[in-house]
Parts: C-alpha cells; sequence; structure tokens
C-alpha cells in the first residue's frame, strides 16, 4: 500500500466513523512525518475548532512528539480542550515505507455528563417509601403510647399489673395494635415479655365478652 492509497483508506475511515456516532465524534488524518503533523482531512472539526492543514492538537497545544510518540498508538484517553469540553480520544498510526499517516477519534461525552448529572438528581431520593412510612408509624404509636401512658398517670417503672393492663387497654381503644410491629414495640416500652403483652390483649377481650354477657 502505498501513501495515496493509506490516505485513502484512513480518509474513507474517519468519514464514516465520523457519520457513524453522529456530530459529537471528530476524526481526522494527520501526517505523521512531518514535526508538527498537520492535518490532511478532517470531520466534526467544530468539536475542537480546528480544520484541514491545523498544527494544533486536542489540547489546543503545538506539541513536538518523540520517537515513540510518532508511532505509538494511543487508544481511549481523557482530555479536556482550552474551551472545557470533555473528551475521549484515540489514535491509530498506518506507517509504510515513505509515509506515516494516523486516524484520530475524539469524541465529546460533555452533553453526557450534564445529562447524567440531570438523571441522577431525577433518580435520586431521601428514603425508601417503605422505610419511610414504618418510621412514621414508629413515631406515630410511640405518640400514642405516651398519651395512654399519661392518662395512667404514672411512669413504667412505677406501673403494676392493673395499670399496665389499662395502658393496653387504652391503646387497643386508640388502634395503636393496628400498627406494624406494635406488639414488639409496646411490650419493649413497658418493659415486659411480648408473650405478656398478649395474655393482657386475652385477658382483656374475655373481660368484653363478660361484660357483652
Amino acid at each position: 500500500m502505498n501513501r495515496e492509497e493509506a490516505f485513502e483508506f484512513l480518509d474513507r475511515t474517519a468519514r464514516g466513523i465520523a457519520e457513524m456516532f453522529g456530530s459529537s465524534c471528530e476524526t481526522m488524518v494527520h501526517d505523521m512525518t512531518q514535526a508538527n503533523h498537520p492535518i490532511l482531512a478532517i470531520y466534526n472539526g467544530h468539536v475542537s475548532g480546528r480544520s484541514v492543514g491545523s498544527t494544533m492538537d486536542i489540547l489546543g497545544n503545538e506539541t513536538l512528539l518523540s520517537e515513540d510518540g510518532l508511532k505509538t498508538d494511543f487508544v481511549n484517553l481523557y482530555a479536556t480542550t482550552p474551551s472545557g469540553q470533555q473528551i475521549k480520544s484515540s489514535t491509530f498510526h498506518m506507517i509504510g515505507e515513505d509515509y506515516n499517516l494516523a486516524l484520530g477519534i475524539n469524541f465529546d461525552y460533555s452533553s453526557l455528563v450534564y445529562a447524567n448529572r440531570i438523571l441522577v438528581d431525577l433518580m435520586s431520593a431521601d428514603a425508601d417509601l417503605k422505610s419511610a412510612m414504618w418510621h412514621s408509624g414508629d413515631n406515630r404509636l410511640g405518640e400514642v403510647f405516651e398519651e395512654c401512658l399519661a392518662a395512667v398517670g404514672k411512669p413504667v417503672s412505677a406501673l403494676n399489673k392493673n395499670d399496665r393492663m389499662k395502658v393496653i387497654a387504652l391503646l387497643d381503644q386508640k388502634n395503636a395494635f393496628s400498627f406494624r410491629k406494635s406488639v414488639p414495640f409496646i411490650s419493649q416500652r413497658l418493659g415486659v415479655s411480648r408473650y405478656t403483652v398478649y395474655k393482657y390483649l386475652t385477658e382483656l377481650s374475655g373481660e368484653k365478652e363478660r361484660n357483652l354477657d
């Protein structure tokens, strides 16, 4: 493959990649045999603001590359243009007897960064709805318990069985046992076992039945 054929191939490849990936994808062919490696062909040059003949790199510099840099492929590297665009950049060399050409690909993903921030904001939430509802229920259950305890007029440490039964009866009247995990909560606050709470509820239920009779 001679220089003309190599350039024709890279030029077609650059044009095809730019067309395939759209206006955010800049592609070009560099002449690497010259120290300032000018651009021989470029597509979507608005990404970096360059045109055919430009000797500026994607960073806006005129950089002299080392011998290794003139031959080494650079794949999927990060760069920021002078105007602040965020770029993914790759360079692929095609070297023959009398030529050294390079295909450059620069993809501007700045808009994707902004879109991602919007998506993150849209998807963010303060808490899980179910957990929030449970916590809300716990708070309300605590308020109801304190109301019933206040009605009995004693601190928990001073309650006897009859007092605890009164608290349970008041809680039952306020539908406190309809809250999720109400029995574990109330048993803990009263300092008794869950079994005891269930036992009190059974006794109260029996008293209601006897009163109805």
